[in-house]
């Protein structure tokens, strides 16, 4: 029910901060603290403990990790050319691309019967892993067009994703009494905090969503279900099972595209902060689709 009120919500909000863009465009400079508030709460859900679990799925989580980062970036780059990106553009469609899988696969992760506990440790390793992937792969694609910052980035990321994750789960493990008695308010603030980010990119790019806003939309779509396509295909072809393969699917599919969104308003411009903003409301509603066919049919065979 969380996954599906989650779009919906966006939607209507996005469209109050689109016709009351004055009022929230001086709010832009709280999206990175928002952002790693996001990724504590993210923290405090887990336990030391799982760090060591995530050997018992090493396969799988291996499996889906390479999956996510060598293909998201390259459907990443083949859609922005597809669809005849500029520099900006593609920057955002890549910032996405190049982004660790979203705290959001969990819960559509449960919504479809996949296997949670896998979710939990792809979303953390890929985390972990994109703070180093992510500043280089950004560098490899389109580091020879644009000055990239890459050391900046690298240091960011360290900042925004890793370190609030490691606090949160120290603090989880140790006073988990305390931090039970507010964790079932969590993912709610999460994803209040992902719809204002939302909000504010549409805002500030209200302008631009007149000219580009459909086009990006339709790409964000297309890279979001190539990547699911190829998850779960992919994982298929591997051997894995059906529950299995469906958790790959969503994690590969479902970016944290609020981590590309406050990348791109620090290091890009507005408009390279769409395609993150727009991912942010598509793989929701994407995932939440695609729970639901699971779902309906556990035993489908592909």
């Amino acid at each position: 029910m969380k996954a599906l009120l989650f779009p919906f919500v966006a939607v209507i909000f996005s469209l109050f901060c689109y016709s009351f863009s004055e009022f929230f465009v001086p709010f832009k400079g709280f999206i990175m603290p928002c952002l790693m508030a996001i990724m504590l709460g993210m923290g405090l859900t887990l336990n030391l403990s799982e760090f060591r679990a995530v050997w018992g799925k090493k396969y799988a989580v291996v499996f889906g990790v390479a999956t996510q980062f060598v293909l998201m970036p390259l459907f990443a780059l083949l859609v922005s050319k597809i669809f005849g990106f500029n520099e900006a553009l593609t920057i955002g469609m890549m910032l996405v691309g190049t982004s660790a899988g979203g705290t959001a696969s969990n819960v559509i992760t449960y919504l479809a019967k996949g296997d949670v506990a896998l979710s939990v440790s792809m979303t953390l390793i890929s985390t972990l892993v994109s703070t180093l992937l992510m500043p280089v792969l950004m560098w490899f694609y389109v580091g020879a067009r644009v000055d990239l910052p890459v050391a900046s980035m690298l240091f960011d990321l360290v900042k925004i994703t890793l370190l609030p994750l490691v606090v949160g789960a120290c603090l989880n493990t140790f006073f988990n009494k305390f931090i039970n008695s507010f964790k079932p308010f969590l993912p709610a603030i999460s994803m209040a905090a992902i719809i204002f980010i939302i909000g504010v990119i549409v805002a500030v790019n209200a302008k631009n969503f007149a000219d580009v806003g459909v086009i990006v939309a339709c790409a964000v779509a297309v890279h979001n279900v190539l990547g699911m396509l190829s998850g779960y295909f992919g994982a298929r072809a591997f051997g894995f099972d059906k529950k299995t393969a469906r958790t790959i699917a969503i994690e590969v599919g479902m970016q944290n595209s609020g981590l590309s969104v406050a990348l791109a308003m620090k290091y890009f411009t507005p408009v390279s902060a769409l395609a993150g903003a727009i991912f942010s409301i598509w793989h929701n509603i994407s995932g939440a689709i695609f729970a639901g066919w699971c779902v309906r049919d556990e035993n489908l065979k592909l």
